[in-house]
């Protein structure tokens, strides 16, 4: 047994079809245990480009999201405004300056096995992007969101360009309503001491 990995942490993770009626819930129930027991600003990073289909899923979420106008989250990466692997260092320096103690939700598209394809996997920890296609780049996320639109294994970057664009926006939507019900059950207040009425 190899030493070290007794100090690895099992991070817990919950993959559903986005098609599943009971998703939404089961997603957002899930996402919502991940979350810190003290309130911190939530930023989400919806990585990805959209000048290619199977990779326009994190820019559709931000988008998407950013449509719906959450008030506890902010929103990175849209699609008129991509976070993807030319610019993801400095936005990562920008968020780290801007947002205190942020807690980062990451998004991004996967590929994976043919039964996976369809599949929205939300994971504890960080999710590593580019590494379909052997990217170096910076780990992103205390949880993440990864939504698997197309299969692994030959020519990656021609799949992630010959991808279907109605599963992914189907995806997207999925992912940015639980987003968005997340937002509404959350609270970003500033500690308040109790008062004491004699």
């Amino acid at each position: 047994m190899n030493f070290m990995n007794r100090f690895k942490k099992n991070f817990d993770s919950i993959r559903m079809l986005h098609t599943d009626p009971a998703s939404r819930h089961a997603l957002t129930e899930r996402l919502i245990s991940w979350l810190p027991d003290t309130p911190k600003e939530y930023v989400v990073v919806c990585i990805g480009t959209d000048r290619s289909t199977g990779d326009s899923l994190g820019p559709l979420v931000g988008t998407f999201l950013s449509e719906l106008r959450p008030r506890h989250m902010t929103v990175y990466g849209t699609l008129h405004d991509p976070v993807h692997a030319m610019n993801l260092v400095d936005y990562m320096e920008s968020i780290k300056k801007n947002h205190r103690n942020a807690f980062i939700i990451a998004i991004d598209a996967s590929l994976g096995k043919t039964e996976s394809v369809g599949q929205v996997i939300a994971s504890e920890g960080p999710l590593k992007p580019g590494a379909a296609l052997n990217k170096s780049l910076p780990k992103v996320g205390d949880i993440n969101i990864t939504g698997v639109v197309n299969v692994s294994g030959f020519m990656e970057y021609q799949v992630l360009q010959n991808t279907r664009l109605a599963i992914v926006v189907n995806m997207a939507k999925n992912i940015a309503n639980v987003l968005e019900h997340i937002d509404k059950q959350l609270t970003y207040q500033a500690y308040t001491p109790a008062v004491y009425l004699d």
